[in-house]
């Protein structure tokens, strides 16, 4: 396993990430009847009260993390869908070849997947302003000392892609640019297409583990994926600059025009920007520094009375708590990460709320609603009765929220495996959520999740844990 970035998005992308609002998600059912036509456009919208979002699950259109929804593009049109004064529904579209018949036959109004405006798509559909610009950049494995893969071509040169092999998924603008860009090179690039279920995330995974060397994204896509994976470059542009937009019906053109009034003034509002910064530029570390606090025998935090009182109170290892803080904020009380996380406990802006927790809250109150969102985590899993299993699942949960580990606990018991061990059982599918085949199983129900992130957290802390317990006893 590679060792997680420091200020990685801690799911993700993103997250996972991730999870609620005053909105519903449902997988898309293909036999569902068209629209009447008077059901098209602004009118239908108001008409049943919601705003019906075409998405996929990633990290710039949608995804949940620790129990909240989240997307570059849903928070936009969450905001849009407050302007309309209609809830907002998103529907995955798990195939992305059929998103734009989706569409069409009214299933949807508007798709945001990080849609790339082409003739090829304009004349199936109509766009709206450009909320984005990015290019295309390839993705491959690094060319270090340390980290650099003897047996593959590094690329610093678009024209050294020549009888490389890249995959990507066929119908997708990264494919219609490789064609163009042999014909500028002069020479074959070996162009393995994929299915749309292949997402291009996915595809980056791939990269990152080695199974294929090299696949492209957009800029966008590659600078947030490319947080969850230290062996990674996605410095190298294949393109000039694209516009990315929502995709809307032709019969649509009320929508069209209101949407396009109104993202041309949010576009220029502080909620955008603030949008933006959050999903593609880093977040490093917390925005107050690290706590400066060494663990020493008989101590392990400035925070320990607290701990423990807390922990005798719950009949939770404090031990087991303090570990979880230093990872999620190295016992500064202080600390910001993505999604708006605060906090020793990184608690989301819709939890802390829950159980008293607030920004401003003094690290006791931290601690003592972190305790009590563990002792609810905790209930949901007292059917596993090994201690050290159980806390194996607790700690994913708090990581990915508990839909997204039910999830993987389902089809652990769905392929054979004991839904109750965590090694080499539960955990491997938590891995396999980030897999078309799998998250679009009958048993997911929190869709896709990035596991590797989860599964070296409950590592991190599980070692850190058994560290603590020799410097201190319970």
């Amino acid at each position: 396993m590679l060792k997680t970035k420091n200020g990685i998005l801690r799911l993700f992308i993103v997250t996972s990430c991730l999870f609620l609002a005053a909105c519903s998600s449902e997988k898309i059912d293909s036999r569902k009847k068209p629209l009447d036509a008077h059901d098209f456009d602004l009118p239908g919208i108001y008409k049943r009260g919601s705003l019906v979002v075409l998405a996929e699950n990633s990290s710039t259109s949608f995804f949940i993390y620790k129990g909240k929804k989240m997307g570059f593009e849903y928070e936009i049109l969450k905001e849009f869908a407050e302007e309309l004064g209609v809830t907002l529904e998103v529907k995955i579209v798990n195939n992305l070849d059929e998103i734009n018949d989706i569409l069409n036959r009214g299933e949807g109004d508007i798709v945001a997947c990080n849609y790339t405006v082409t003739r090829e798509r304009r004349a199936e559909i109509n766009f709206s302003t450009p909320f984005l610009q990015t290019n295309q950049v390839l993705i491959q494995r690094k060319s270090s000392p340390e980290t650099a893969d003897q047996k593959v071509s590094f690329i610093s040169d678009p024209i050294q892609l020549a009888n490389k092999k890249v995959v990507v998924w066929e119908k997708s603008s990264y494919y219609t640019r490789l064609i163009h860009l042999q014909d500028e090179i002069g020479d074959t690039i070996q162009i393995r297409p994929t299915q749309s279920q292949e997402g291009v995330e996915e595809l980056i995974e791939q990269v990152s583990n080695g199974v294929i060397d090299y696949t492209v994204a957009e800029k966008n896509i590659a600078e947030i994926n490319d947080r969850f994976y230290d062996n990674l470059d996605v410095s190298l542009p294949i393109s000039f600059k694209q516009n990315v937009a929502f995709g809307l019906n032709k019969k649509s053109p009320i929508l069209q025009k209101r949407l396009n009034i109104w993202l041309s003034k949010f576009m220029n509002r502080e909620a955008f920007s603030y949008i933006k910064r959050k999903y593609f530029e880093q977040i490093r570390g917390s925005i107050a520094g690290d706590v400066n606090f060494k663990s020493r025998r008989g101590t392990i935090s400035p925070f320990d009375a607290i701990l423990k009182a807390e922990g005798i109170k719950h009949n939770i290892d404090w031990r087991l708590v303090a570990a979880l803080i230093y990872h999620e904020s190295k016992f500064n009380p202080n600390a910001r990460a993505f999604g708006g996380a605060y906090g020793l406990m990184q608690f989301m802006p819709g939890t802390g709320p829950k159980f008293g927790v607030y920004p401003t809250s003094p690290p006791e109150v931290q601690i003592q609603g972190g305790y009590k969102y563990l002792t609810r985590i905790t209930k949901l899993w007292v059917g596993i009765k090994d201690e050290e299993e159980r806390n194996k699942f607790i700690l994913a949960s708090y990581n990915a929220g508990s839909g997204h580990i039910l999830d993987a606990q389902r089809l652990a018991e769905k392929q054979g495996l004991n839904p109750h061990i965590w090694n080499d059982n539960v955990e491997k599918m938590v891995m396999n959520l980030g897999k078309h085949a799998y998250y679009t199983d009958e048993v997911v129900k929190s869709g896709a999740f990035r596991g590797n992130i989860c599964i070296r957290y409950v590592r991190g802390i599980t070692s850190r844990y058994e560290t603590y317990k020799t410097l201190v006893k319970r």
